[in-house]
C-alpha cells in the first residue's frame, strides 16, 4: 500500500526525523494562507499523487512569490499528471504540498527495502541524492553503499556511524543521522513497511533533512495497523484493483488479450510466460489465491469481461487446499451469474481434477476444459485469434 509524501512526513516526525515545513492545501483560495504561516520568500509546491518522477514532470513547482504559489497551485489542483510511473492515464492531483524553500548545501540517497535474495533488511545509501535508484545503480553503482541487517538481530548505532563515514559526513552530523537512520528502521519493523525512501536526504546549515518521503507498506501486515489503513487513498488506485480487493483477488490491467484466472503469484506469472511464448500476451494478472470460492470466481470473471481488449479467458487452477471440483462448480456458478462471451479454457490440476473437468465437460456452457497447460494455452490462444 502506497501513501502520499506529507502523510509520510507525518510519520518521520513521529520518529524524530527531521522534514521542511509544509502546509497541506485542497484549493488555490488556501495558498496565501499557507506562505502567511511558512514565511520566508521561497516556497515549492508538490504534487501528492502515488507516483515518482513529479519533478520531472511538472508536478513539483519552485516558487519566490506568493502570486507563484497560487499558479501553481490552480496549475495542478484538479489535473492530472503524468510520469513513467502513473501509466498513460496518469493520476488525479486532489491535494498539494506547499513547503518552505530549503538552501541546499548536499544531497543524499537513503532508503530501506527486503532483499528477498538475502532475506534481509538492507539499507541503500548514495552521495548522489535526487537521482532514481536503478539510474544510480547503472551510472554510478560503485557510488551505492549497501548494508544488510540480520533479521534476528537489530540496527545499532555502531551501523549506523559506519554508514554516515561511507557517505562522508562529517562528525557534527553522525548522531543526526544515526537517529534519522534508526527512526527509520522502526517504522519499517514497526510499521511492516516494504519501502521506506529519502531521496534526497540533503544537508542544510548544519542539518539533515528529508525532503522528500516515500513508504510503502505490505498489504497482508494492513490489519494490524489500523492507523495505517486509515492513509490509503483510492482515488490514486486502479478501480478494478480496489474491487478486487474486497474479495481478496490480487488484479493488476495489462494490455494483452488473453484474460487470466489462476491461483498462486508464482503460478500466474509461469501462465503468463506460457501465454507470451505461444504467441499472444496476457490482458491481466490475477491471483483468486488459495480460498477460491464461487463468489471470487464470479468477481474475477466479471473483472476480466471488463477489459475491452480481452478476447478470451483462461483458468488455471491447482487444485490442493481447495479441490478441484469444488472449483469447478464455483466456476460454473460464476458463469449462471455473470454469462459469458467470451472462449474459455480451464486447466484443472490436483484433487479430484477429472471430477471438476467432468463437470465443466457436461455443463453447455463455451468451455473447453483441459489437464494439460501447454495444451490449455495453446487452446486458447487459437481460440481468441
Amino acid at each position: 500500500m502506497h501513501i502520499h509524501e506529507y502523510q509520510a512526513k507525518d510519520l518521520f516526525r513521529q520518529f524524530n526525523i527531521q522534514t521542511p515545513r509544509g502546509v497541506l492545501i485542497h484549493n488555490t483560495d488556501m495558498a496565501f494562507d499557507a506562505c502567511d504561516v511558512l514565511g520566508g520568500e521561497v516556497w515549492v509546491v508538490k504534487a501528492q499523487v502515488h507516483a515518482g518522477g513529479r519533478g520531472k514532470s511538472g508536478g513539483v513547482i519552485l516558487c519566490h512569490s506568493i502570486k507563484a504559489v497560487e499558479a501553481a497551485c490552480r496549475k495542478l489542483l484538479g489535473s492530472r499528471i503524468i510520469t513513467e510511473q502513473t501509466g498513460p492515464k496518469g493520476l488525479p492531483i486532489k491535494q498539494v504540498l506547499v513547503e518552505e524553500g530549503q538552501n541546499i548545501e548536499n544531497e543524499l540517497y537513503l532508503s530501506l527495502l527486503i532483499d528477498r535474495q538475502i532475506q534481509k533488511i538492507t539499507i541503500l545509501a548514495a552521495t548522489e541524492g535526487g537521482m532514481d535508484i536503478e539510474q544510480m545503480a547503472a551510472q554510478m553503482p560503485n557510488k551505492i553503499i549497501k548494508f544488510s541487517i540480520d533479521p534476528l538481530g537489530a540496527l545499532n548505532e555502531d551501523d549506523c556511524s559506519k554508514i554516515a563515514t561511507q557517505l562522508q559526513l562529517k562528525k557534527p552530523l553522525f548522531t543526526q543521522f544515526t537517529t534519522i537512520l534508526l527512526g527509520l528502521y522502526k517504522i519499517f519493523v514497526q510499521k511492516d513497511a516494504s519501502l521506506i525512501e529519502i531521496n534526497p536526504l540533503i544537508i542544510t546549515q548544519g542539518q539533515l533533512i528529508a525532503l522528500d518521503a516515500k513508504i510503502d507498506f505490505d498489504d497482508n501486515a494492513l490489519f494490524r495497523h489500523e492507523d495505517i489503513s486509515k492513509l490509503r487513498d483510492n482515488s490514486q488506485e486502479d478501480e478494478k484493483a480496489i474491487q478486487a480487493c474486497k474479495y481478496q483477488l490480487s488484479y493488476l490491467s495489462l494490455d494483452g488479450t488473453i484474460g487470466c484466472m489462476v491461483n498462486g503469484a508464482g503460478l500466474a506469472m509461469a501462465t503468463m510466460d506460457l501465454i507470451k511464448y505461444y504467441g499472444s500476451s496476457a490482458a491481466n494478472f490475477l491471483d483468486v489465491g488459495g480460498s477460491t470460492t464461487a463468489q471470487s470466481v464470479a468477481k474475477a470473471f466479471e473483472l476480466i469481461q471488463t477489459e475491452a481488449n480481452v478476447r478470451g479467458i483462461l483458468i488455471n487452477i491447482f487444485g490442493g487446499i481447495v479441490r478441484c471440483d469444488l472449483i469447478a462448480k464455483g466456476i460454473l456458478q460464476a458463469l449462471e451469474k455473470v454469462g459469458l462471451s467470451l472462449p474459455v479454457v480451464v486447466r484443472l490440476e490436483g484433487t479430484n481434477a477429472t471430477q471438476g473437468l467432468e463437470l465443466l465437460d457436461k455443463s453447455g456452457f463455451n468451455i473447453h476444459p483441459e489437464s494439460d497447460l501447454n495444451k490449455a494455452t495453446i487452446k486458447i490462444v487459437t481460440l481468441a485469434k
